[in-house]
Order: structure tokens, then C-alpha cells, then sequence
């Protein structure tokens, strides 16, 4: 692949990523094609029409769980998991308007740490959902620089801060491989076969079948709020579209999780096509609130800053443990 730089990428990483959660919100739990039967013309606008509580461009608990993320890769100088735990913690404290039930319950448990997903784990056996691959844009391409170990196992500590499924780790770090090869101008569809290769043996059949070129989420087994679904109808989406427009709007006319389904294709197609794929008129709505760090409200100016700082600024090299 040839096309935009390293650096456009990225930025559309995390600028992609925003803009699919963004507009995908007011579509959340809806019904397939519900999307494109409001808006049957591309190009046309209106698109960022908001609903279902959100203003128009309003970013969910994604985006606004990616960017304290990405605060704290940039102000710990590296991955921190207690720093991202707590600035997590304040976060849901104070009350956003969404939040999964899995994240608020690990969170709010009052466990520290390093063990309150694994504990909620125990208890409920169900902490598989995809809420650590909505947020993974930031730290993917923060990471990339350090190649595929590094970023895969910096994928993994960050979602086991609130997923105590390893599957959920699994595919975390599966998107932060696809992302870092899109990176480097390499196809991550191309990459499929050896980041499989990468993941924990016990894991793999699930995501071999969700990432296979044969599978459509028709033929998902389970609702797309669960991380091996989620992540294949983001690569579907990818894979069965020629543009981060028509990628993002196959994703919300999946139906059901909606924001998050196109946030994470989202980040994957704006790391494929670069920033500039993003329409402006999806751009200039866009608005991250953050409850609990007073009234910032981050738009796409600022997240494009992020994207240049986290891919540039200083980060430690992890290796698994």
C-alpha cells in the first residue's frame, strides 16, 4: 500500500475511531440498514443527526475512555495501569452518560486494580464484551513504533484492567497489530493470517472464523457487543469497501452496537486511508466530553494533536511478562 503518511494515519486512527463512535450513537440497538434508510445518499449530509441522548457529534464512553487513555500514555511517559485505572475510575464516578455494565461494575467494585476485572470475572464468567476494543485506537498507535510484541502485549494489560476474559485480550491485541500494520502502509488485511498466528492458542478458532474472508456477521453467533463479533464486522467492513465512508456506514448498518462496531472500524479504515478520507462534515461536529475532568470537551483539532504526540512522544518497549 502507498497513499497517506505514517503520521496521517495515525491521526486518522484515532480521529476515525471518534467520528464511527460518534456516529454511530444514535443508532445504538437499532435494527439493520436503519442507517442508510435515513440516509440513502452519501455524501449529502445530515449524517451526525444525533439521538437516543446524544447531541449531534457527541463522542460516547469510547471515545471519551480512549482519550484518558491516551492522556495518560502522554503524561506517564508509557503505559501506567494504575494511572489509566484511576483517571478510568473518576471518570465513571462521575456519572457518563453511558457506560457498560461490566466496566461500571469493575470500576465501582472498590478492588484494586490489578485484580477487580479478574474478581468480577470469577464471579461472573461473562467479560467478554468489546469494551477494551473501543477504546484501543490511542494506545495502538502509540505503541506501534515497537512492533508487533510490544504492541500486542501493551494491548492486553490494557484491556485486563477492566475485561477479566482473556478473550477480550485476544482481541484487543489482534486490532492493535491490524492498526500497526496499517501504519507502516502495509495491508491489514494481508496481516490477518500472522497476527492469528500471534494470539493464544486457545483463543484462535473463535477469531479464525470471525476473520476469515468467507465470514459475514449474518453469521454471527452472538450479539456484536461481544469482542470476537465486533471485531470481525470491523474487518468485514473493511474488507468489503473501498473508502472510511462506506466502511463506517457498513457498520452502522449492522445494527446493534452501532457506536462501538464503528468506532473500531473506524480506526482501522482511518488508519488505512488516512485522515483526510474523514469527511469534513463529520469532523466539524465532533465533541468529546469528559465527565470528571471538569467541562473539557476535546474536538477533532485536539484529538488530531493527540494522535501526533502519541505516535512520536517517548514510550517504553513492553515485552510479555
Amino acid at each position: 500500500m502507498t497513499g497517506p503518511s505514517r503520521t496521517e494515519r495515525a491521526v486518522g486512527a484515532v480521529l476515525g475511531s471518534a467520528v464511527g463512535d460518534a456516529l454511530g450513537a444514535p443508532f445504538e440497538f437499532g435494527p439493520e440498514g436503519a442507517f442508510s434508510a435515513r440516509f440513502p445518499r452519501p455524501g449529502h449530509g445530515g449524517e451526525m443527526c444525533g439521538g437516543g441522548g446524544w447531541d449531534p457529534g457527541e463522542a460516547t464512553d469510547d471515545t471519551q475512555m480512549a482519550v484518558l487513555t491516551a492522556e495518560s500514555l502522554l503524561e506517564r511517559r508509557g503505559l501506567d495501569p494504575p494511572d489509566v485505572f484511576r483517571r478510568f475510575q473518576r471518570w465513571a464516578a462521575a456519572g457518563p452518560k453511558d457506560i457498560g455494565l461490566q466496566t461500571e461494575a469493575v470500576l465501582s467494585g472498590g478492588a484494586p486494580w490489578d485484580t477487580a476485572a479478574a474478581l468480577h470475572f470469577r464471579m461472573n464468567q461473562r467479560a467478554a464484551g468489546n469494551g477494551a476494543l473501543m477504546r484501543a485506537a490511542p494506545s495502538a498507535v502509540h505503541f506501534a513504533r515497537h512492533g508487533r510484541e510490544s504492541t500486542m502485549t501493551a494491548a492486553r494489560r490494557l484491556s485486563a484492567l477492566t475485561h477479566g476474559d482473556p478473550a477480550a485480550w485476544e482481541g484487543t491485541a489482534a486490532l492493535h497489530e491490524l492498526i500497526r500494520v496499517a501504519l507502516t502502509g502495509d495491508d491489514p488485511l494481508s496481516a490477518v493470517p500472522a497476527t492469528l498466528a500471534a494470539l493464544d492458542p486457545g483463543h484462535l478458532p473463535r477469531y479464525e472464523t470471525v476473520l476469515s474472508p468467507q465470514w459475514h456477521p449474518d453469521r454471527a453467533t452472538e450479539f456484536n457487543g461481544a469482542v470476537w463479533p465486533c471485531l470481525g464486522s470491523a474487518v468485514w467492513a473493511l474488507r468489503t469497501t473501498t473508502s472510511y465512508e462506506e466502511a463506517v456506514r457498513a457498520a452502522v448498518d449492522l445494527g446493534g452496537d452501532t457506536d462501538t462496531v464503528a468506532a473500531v472500524t473506524g480506526a482501522l479504515a482511518g488508519a488505512v486511508y488516512g485522515a483526510g478520507a474523514i469527511p469534513g462534515r463529520w469532523l466539524e461536529p465532533l465533541h468529546v466530553p469528559l465527565p470528571g475532568f471538569g467541562a473539557r470537551v476535546l474536538g477533532a483539532r485536539d484529538l488530531r494533536g493527540l494522535a501526533g504526540q502519541l505516535l512520536d512522544g517517548p514510550g517504553r518497549t513492553l515485552t510479555a511478562p
